[in-house]
């Protein structure tokens, strides 16, 4: 311990502590700076990691990969490169000189942040753990506020702050305000017949509207009023339908696309408990807030009657609630399939969190059963999931099970008897979380509405799907009328034991009640507010700075800004966009996940920007081509018909919001039909039946033939070496120190040449056709060769020198069978 300084007369207080300070310590090596004292620091337990990697910079490697700063430095050297291009820095009004002072003043703003720990900086640090897009998003966000912030007078900041005040949304439609209305709440689990209450009412009246969260159930209902010699319009984001002449009675409408200046006497709002999306509950709130109709039914989950109340507070409603109860009884069964899914029973619906798992899914059972899978999930066509779930409520086929996404059934009429979960968390987009209790129950909800076709569809569906000729896709509330039905209970359980627990835990306790509901700006608000920034501001910063500085009623909450930033950042470089325009396109269904559906977007900007013909033969980065190519069973190719249906999609919606720029709507549904035709005949060509099945195991047996002949030739090659180093060693075998050399080439068999996890997803046709005889006597002489070699190995482990033949013959697997 260092001598305290002497004390003199003469110090004021403040020298006094200072020279009592204890100097500073020289930073010391590691090892002279251990902890001495006798607690041990290191865990009393070997980790499997820990003897895995033994060496300690390994691990100093790791934390420093997962450090959010290292995270954040890269990210912003990705953002130089991008904002080099002198396209975007006349667009932010900026030489390149100026360029670079601003980025050199930008860097030394996140160094600063870092020696401070800014709140700035807990914001990047806290967007690492979401993902690389949004530290882009923020970074980028940071960079023109630093830019175009500075340009701001604090009159035009008090203005932009008056226009994003956002606390009385109910203000924004004086209309409605002028009707009385009454709000009827039906309430209840799923399958109680609430959408069925509701919609008789509908058809009682002379003026209506029923507006949906998919599009099939929209498509549903106007068939069925269709059916009824009810004039009725059908309106979604990609198709309209509207009768000639005379204006329409009734309107079938996504939840979207509510027409809010219609004077009308009842609107139905189904699955109204969709007001608390984090993104797209906005459009819940501005139908509820913003219909023109004298009686409103709001259906969905009993947790939705609180902010209900709060709301029809404020607008003053009156609101009669309607409590319904499940037509079925539903119960968790006692015990899980323990992983075997061979104890799968017809009906049965497997639930997956990740299509890449839904398609293992399907695999694996097909593999083990011999039956067929229909598979449901989001990236497949809403036609193509109504098809799926028809060829699965079909008695008389093949299609046994069910393997869906956690979407389960929401507008799709499905006959399953039970519900089996393959986990109980999933991944929310940052993370795996468990699924929380709103979700299981809903998921759990879809069982027990087991019955056979006809029992499923209703006498008013049979006669709309006589006018139509279309499928039978089903509300998911449909009220029963078979005594049968009633009578089938409903089970849910788990593929493994350890869920079990989580998935009764669930069912036994109630959902917490919402308590806000979804709120975006209005486009009126956006134009106003955009029209305080100069010419060529970033749109994806517009939004950005209105959500930063809005003020909003505790009742509500700002929508998130995931693909709209994203959007209006791809869209950027395209000049002469109104600002109404990049609304319209930032509404615009699709998620930009790949680039070429960015240069897809970007070309259909332009051709709305420079008032071009959209002739979707004509667009670039469209491509149609795969069309022409012969059916694959591979996943890439079911994805690529995926990705070019999202676009075909896009190019519809779009052509109804620029109808003289995208004029040819027709040829593009003629497209989107082709395209839904091809994955249907992918999904239905390529399952493993017994065939797959068989040509799964030659494609395996012939990989690991490959691979033991790589490690005989790896042995072989050791065994020259050792020849050459010590002749008293055989010809044929190794012993002694060779025992080193057989392990080195064990490993060879586990090394990159191992399958991977989503190989095989669907079987190749090629190896189908393949002419292997006598398979089952290759198969006996590799597992009896794979015996003794392991019986060799386990003895010289153990210290015996022992010899390995490697004399057994064996067939070159890169030559022709005879």
């Amino acid at each position: 311990m260092p001598t305290r300084a002497a004390q003199r007369p003469s110090l004021c207080m403040f020298c006094a502590f200072a020279a009592c300070k204890t100097p500073p310590r020289s930073f010391l090596p590691r090892v002279q700076v251990a902890n001495r004292s006798q607690i041990s620091s290191r865990p009393s337990f070997l980790r499997k990691e820990d003897l895995a990697n033994p060496n300690p910079l390994r691990k100093a490697l790791k934390a420093f990969r997962n450090n959010p700063f290292e995270t954040i430095r890269k990210r912003m050297q990705l953002l130089y490169a991008q904002m080099q291009s002198l396209e975007y820095q006349v667009s932010l009004q900026l030489t390149p000189k100026q360029f670079e002072q601003e980025w050199i003043r930008f860097e030394r703003s996140v160094i600063s942040w870092t020696k401070k720990g800014s709140p700035e900086l807990r914001l990047l640090q806290h967007d690492t753990g979401r993902g690389t897009a949004t530290v882009d998003l923020r970074l980028r966000y940071l960079f023109h506020a630093q830019v175009i912030g500075q340009r701001f007078t604090q009159a035009e900041l008090e203005n932009q702050k008056h226009i994003a005040d956002l606390r009385y949304p109910t203000e924004w439609y004086p209309a409605t305000r002028q009707i009385s209305r009454t709000v009827h709440l039906h309430v209840g689990p799923t399958n109680s017949g609430k959408t069925y209450h509701a919609l008789k009412r509908l058809e009682e009246v002379e003026k209506g509207i029923y507006l949906g969260p998919l599009r099939l159930l929209a498509h549903e209902v106007y068939t069925r009023l269709q059916a009824k010699g009810r004039r009725c319009a059908l309106v979604t984001g990609e198709e309209q339908r509207i009768p000639e002449g005379e204006d329409p009675d009734m309107w079938s409408c996504t939840v979207e696309m509510a027409p809010l200046n219609k004077e009308l006497d009842v609107a139905v709002i189904d699955e109204i408990q969709m007001i608390n999306h984090q993104e797209r509950g906005w459009a819940w709130t501005q139908a509820y807030l913003g219909i023109q109709a004298k009686e409103i039914h709001l259906c969905g989950e009993a947790r939705t009657v609180p902010i209900i109340r709060e709301l029809a507070a404020l607008t003053g409603d009156k609101v009669k609630v309607h409590t319904y109860k499940r037509l079925t009884p539903l119960q968790v069964a006692d015990r899980s399939l323990k992983g075997d899914l061979r104890r799968l029973e017809k009906g049965d619906c497997i639930v997956c969190f990740s299509v890449l798992g839904i398609h293992a899914m399907r695999r694996e059972i097909e593999q083990k059963t011999g039956r067929k899978c229909a598979i449901v999930y989001g990236s497949l066509p809403p036609e193509t999931r109504a098809q799926q779930a028809r060829l699965f409520n079909d008695p008389d086929n093949d299609y046994d099970f069910l393997v869906a996404s956690d979407a389960i059934g929401m507008g799709l009429n499905l006959s399953i008897k039970r519900v089996i979960l393959e986990a109980t968390m999933k991944n929310n987009g940052q993370k795996f979380v468990p699924l929380t209790v709103s979700e299981v129950k809903q998921i759990a909800g879809r069982a027990g509405r087991y019955r056979t076709a006809h029992q499923a569809i209703s006498k008013d569906t049979e006669k709309a799907l006589q006018v139509s000729g279309g499928l039978a896709i089903g509300l998911e509330d449909e009220q029963s009328t078979s005594k049968l039905e009633q009578k089938v209970v409903g089970f849910v359980t788990t593929l493994h034991p350890y869920d079990h627990t989580h998935l009764r835990t669930c069912m036994e306790r109630e959902p917490e009640a919402i308590r806000t509901a979804g709120l975006f700006p209005p486009s009126v608000t956006v134009e106003r507010f955009s029209s305080y920034f100069p010419p060529g501001t970033p749109f994806s910063y517009i939004l950005l700075r209105l959500h930063e500085i809005c003020e909003i009623h505790p009742r509500f909450h700002l929508c998130a800004l995931k693909d709209q930033l994203t959007i209006a950042d791809t869209i950027h470089p395209v000049q002469n966009l109104t600002v109404q325009d990049r609304l319209v396109f930032c509404a615009a269904p699709s998620n930009l996940k790949t680039p070429e559906e960015r240069h897809f977007l970007r070309a259909l900007a332009r051709c709305v920007a420079d008032n071009e013909s959209g002739n979707i033969l004509d667009l670039p980065r469209l491509p149609l081509e795969i069309l022409d190519t012969p059916l694959s069973g591979e996943r890439e190719y079911l994805w690529s018909l995926e990705q070019l249906h999202k676009m075909v999609v896009l190019y519809l919606w779009l052509s109804f919001r620029f109808p003289n720029v995208f004029t040819t709507r027709e040829l593009a549904k003629h497209i989107k039909s082709l395209i839904e035709e091809r994955i249907e005949e992918t999904l239905d060509k390529f399952n493993f039946t017994e065939t797959g099945k068989r040509a799964a195991q030659r494609r395996k047996m012939r990989e690991a033939q490959i691979r033991q002949d790589k490690a005989d030739r790896a042995l072989k090659s050791q065994q020259l070496f050792q020849d050459q180093v010590d002749n008293s060693y055989e010809a044929t075998g190794v012993t002694g120190h060779g025992s080193e050399d057989v392990r080195r080439a064990m490993d060879v068999l586990e090394s990159d040449d191992s399958p991977r996890d989503d190989e095989d997803e669907y079987p190749t046709p090629e190896l189908a056709n393949l002419d292997v005889e006598g398979l089952d006597s290759l198969r006996l002489r590799h597992q009896q060769r794979t015996r003794y070699l392991s019986q060799q190995v386990q003895g010289m482990k153990k210290g015996h020198a022992g010899t390995i033949n490697m004399s057994v013959q064996q067939p070159d697997a890169t030559q022709p069978r005879a």
